[in-house]
């Protein structure tokens, strides 16, 4: 049976390839990639989430290792990856919507088949 975070996961990155072909404002085209953006980490913490012998994982803090020995850890590669990605995504949404915004300003609309008719 597959999980429901990979379900969810694979549901996200559709509607945001669906957002992302199909739409045409520039806004919507910016939140589709975050969508995209958010089903791919939803997707990487699922990797590194594992159930063994029927019992939850705990979290990788070291404090305190000593008397978690018997059990399983969750991944803290993909939550570092993860974690990297965000600050990365935020930035790369920051920078997208500033271009929207002066795009904006300067042509009158945020339609993209109008934008390309104004290419010259």
């Amino acid at each position: 049976m597959i999980p429901l975070q990979f379900i969810t996961a694979f549901l996200m990155l559709f509607m945001g390839f669906y957002a992302f072909l199909y739409k045409r404002n520039l806004l919507k085209l910016i939140l589709a990639l975050d969508v995209i953006d958010s089903g791919i980490h939803l997707l990487l913490i699922s990797f590194g989430y594992r159930l063994e012998d029927g019992t939850l994982p705990t979290a990788p803090i070291y404090t305190g290792y000593e008397t978690l020995r018997g059990t399983p850890m969750v991944g803290p590669i993909p939550q570092a990856l993860v974690l990297t990605s965000i600050v990365i995504g935020v930035c790369v949404l920051a920078l997208a919507t500033a271009l929207t915004i002066n795009a904006y300003r300067h042509y009158g609309s945020l339609d993209i088949n109008k934008l390309r008719r104004l290419r010259g």
